[in-house]
């Protein structure tokens, strides 16, 4: 029996940062993770740190996003002094290519809908010509109609992020368990009382955090959690000399010089397997928005599933049934990560939830709900 203050459930991007921000608090944590059986978003994502667009027709989405950028760097010094791992953070502003008139006209009412709720200092936003952005996108090409530009977005190497929460985690003190996933939660006397193939661990606090398993463990703690998977495929170029100093909706240069190309949207379930046709569309939009693509050779390509709820947004809720039962449920983990370490981390470690982080309730949804299409 392992007994300590807090059990993460699941060794993501998502329950790792909340691990993160609970050890910095002085909570004793252990995280049970599945392992590389996983299906794992937090290794197949595209990198963002993002603001731009998140939360069209929900603002209390784009005010959360808007401030996890804004704790990002913060969150990047201290994972470099603690565990000298460089996320390799840029928050130079982001750019979304839009191909037609009517993807710019579409653009521009979506973001002026997100400033016109959020702030026009808040969320500032341009609509600009493929001229305007030449030094920061080089090699745009003809079919390029209008770029929007948003000074908060970046990216980050998502891997390195990973592999920094761990190491910061390790640092801190987590008991950190691999090949453990949860197989049954127990709730009495106050106590959760977790079964794993390796072992039993007890805390008066548990959270759960992992991923497409949350509905699942979630019921056990007497929560509705509705999630499924969708499926985004990415390519990966070998490193090129062509710089983008910022990153974009669709393409982004990584630290280390490839290129990164991706955003596909597929309501195929549990498949993550990579996908011919797939591929051919993102590539074929990329060389659209940058023809020297077009002879730049590929090195590899992935599949992953995204963690979606029914209306795409965040799910935060506590347990009434089984009060100190945390979930936490999100398809940015990137972006998110730096609320999750500090936010979400208070708020399970005080029980005392801040009122922005009510606005993203279990009890939102019922069997009955409707599902909205991703990226819709």
């Amino acid at each position: 029996m392992h007994t300590t203050d807090v059990i993460i459930i699941g060794g993501g991007l998502v329950g790792s940062a909340i691990t993160y921000g609970l050890a910095r608090l002085g909570a004793r944590v252990a995280q049970l993770d599945e392992g590389d059986v996983a299906f794992r978003a937090s290794r197949g994502n595209f990198g963002l740190v993002w603001v731009q667009g998140k939360g069209y027709g929900y603002a209390p989405y784009a005010r959360w996003s808007l401030e996890s950028s804004r704790l990002w760097p913060g969150l990047a010094a201290n994972l470099l002094e603690e565990t000298g791992i460089d996320v390799q953070l840029s928050q130079r502003g982001g750019y979304h290519i839009c191909l037609s008139d009517t993807e710019a006209r579409a653009r521009a009412e979506r973001l002026q809908w997100l400033q016109d709720q959020v702030g026009k200092d808040e969320y500032p936003f341009r609509m600009l010509s493929p001229a305007d952005v030449r030094d920061n996108l080089p090699g745009l090409g003809p079919e390029v109609a209008a770029v929007s530009y948003t000074p908060m977005d970046g990216h980050c190497n998502p891997l390195k992020l990973l592999r920094a929460l761990h190491a910061g985690n390790r640092h801190q003190g987590v008991a950190y368990i691999p090949n453990a996933p949860a197989v049954t939660i127990r709730h009495a006397a106050q106590v959760f009382t977790i079964d794993t193939p390796r072992g039993r661990f007890q805390a008066p606090k548990i959270v759960i955090a992992a991923g497409l398993a949350n509905q699942k463990l979630a019921e056990q703690a007497g929560m509705f959690v509705p999630v499924r998977p969708n499926k985004g495929q990415v390519i990966i170029t070998e490193r090129l000399t062509l710089q983008l100093r910022c990153a974009t909706n669709y393409v982004r240069q990584t630290d280390e010089g490839t290129i990164q190309i991706g955003d596909s949207m597929e309501e195929a379930g549990y498949d993550d397997v990579v996908r011919a046709p797939v591929n051919s569309a993102i590539a074929a939009r990329a060389i659209r928005c940058f023809p020297a693509l077009e002879h730049v050779r590929v090195i590899r390509t992935w599949a992953a599933l995204r963690i979606m709820t029914p209306d795409g947004f965040p799910i935060y809720h506590e347990s009434t049934q089984c009060p100190g039962a945390y979930v936490a449920t999100c398809h940015s983990g990137v972006t998110l990560a730096a609320q999750h370490a500090t936010t979400v981390a208070r708020w399970i470690w005080t029980g005392e939830m801040p009122s922005h982080l009510a606005a993203f309730p279990a009890t939102r949804f019922t069997p009955d709900t409707e599902i909205v299409p991703y990226g819709s």
